[in-house]
């Protein structure tokens, strides 16, 4: 190493110690000669002659030299591997439980993340899992599938219902010998490498990364929504444009869970009740087509729309006072844009 690089490095080692520029002068002198007295220090560095004995005590004390009191005194080097012996295990801690700290999502400062760290992506990536409270949708890879199975089985036996799509669909592991209803409610495979992994909690909490950027590819990124309402944008993506192409179903469970249930998706919600028999109730919670305001809508769902290869999705609800139509985020021809519905069999769930 050059002495300019070594000096940098002492340099950022410096501040650590709480080193200053006299201590770090005359630690890599005397490193450089393995002992000297206090004036050959100070005639090989430009540390005055009335600060070097306060200097190499400074150094004795962080135990980088020892000195011998002689006349004239010795300060000679300690061997650097046993100087810092400590210092290095102690380091390697530290960086560990700062990259722990520092991969962990901060999802309390901003809605939207551009993060770039594969680390940090399947830091999200698990989180997003850990928070879906009823509702999860997911893009993944084998590879990743096999990182996150035991999660997913945890998120489904706690009652979430998970859409999962496997791609390349070629990778996607065997029905026959992979048990898909463990770890989600439907699943199915996706050609193609191109296909982003995505996941999305309760239809608010998401991410969207590249297949590249999971790869270790420099250039690629992933994205953060943080409870934002931009959220529903890569959900609507995932329903709209991904699930929707699937070549195949590799498992499918939904007739089987209890009511009542949670959707933040419509289309979700109308495609499942639209291949069960009998009567539904409905409790919306969504905002007011013409003023923005909030608006819960609570009756008995009289009809469905599903229309676009399952890209366009509504329903129909009778109040009691009227029906009144409920859309999707950013639902335009319905009265009601839904952000969370919940369906029983026999009234309107409870809030």
């Amino acid at each position: 190493m050059a002495s300019d690089d070594l000096r940098a490095t002492m340099e950022q080692v410096g501040e650590r110690f709480d080193l200053g520029e006299y201590e770090i002068d005359a630690y890599l002198t005397v490193l450089e000669h393995g002992d000297l007295t206090a004036s050959e220090i100070a005639d090989r560095t430009d540390i005055p002659q009335p600060r070097v004995y306060d200097t190499v005590r400074s150094l004795s004390d962080r135990g980088l030299v020892e000195l011998r009191e002689s006349r004239p005194m010795k300060v000679i080097a300690v061997d650097p591997d046993e100087a810092f012996s400590g210092v290095q295990s102690s380091l390697v801690e530290l960086v560990a439980e700062l990259e722990a700290r520092y991969t962990a999502p901060a999802r309390d400062t901003e809605a939207v993340s551009l993060v770039k760290s594969r680390s940090t992506i399947l830091r999200y990536l698990e989180d997003v899992v850990a928070e879906a409270e009823y509702e999860l949708v997911l893009s993944l890879t084998p590879s990743l599938l096999e990182r996150f199975e035991d999660d997913l089985r945890d998120a489904t036996d706690e009652g979430v219902s998970v859409e999962l799509l496997v791609t390349p669909a070629a990778e996607a592991p065997d029905p026959e010998r992979f048990d898909y209803l463990d770890v989600a409610t439907t699943a199915r495979a996706r050609r193609g490498i191109t296909t982003p992994v995505i996941a999305v909690a309760d239809g608010e909490y998401s991410i969207y990364a590249t297949q590249d950027a999971l790869r270790d590819d420099k250039d690629r990124y992933g994205v953060i929504f943080n409870r934002s309402a931009l959220g529903f944008l890569v959900s609507g993506f995932f329903g709209t444009v991904l699930w929707t192409t699937a070549e195949r179903t590799l498992a499918a469970d939904g007739e089987d869970r209890p009511f009542p249930r949670r959707y933040a998706s419509i289309r979700r919600c109308v495609k499942e009740l639209q291949e069960l028999d009998g009567d539904f109730h409905a409790t919306v919670e969504g905002r007011d087509i013409e003023t923005g305001a909030s608006r819960v809508v609570e009756g008995k769902v009289v009809g469905f729309s599903f229309e676009g290869g399952e890209r366009v999705a509504g329903m129909t609800i009778d109040t009691g006072d009227g029906e009144v139509t409920v859309g999707g985020q950013v639902a335009a021809l319905e009265d009601v844009e839904a952000h969370e519905i919940r369906v029983g069999r026999d009234s309107p769930p409870g809030r």
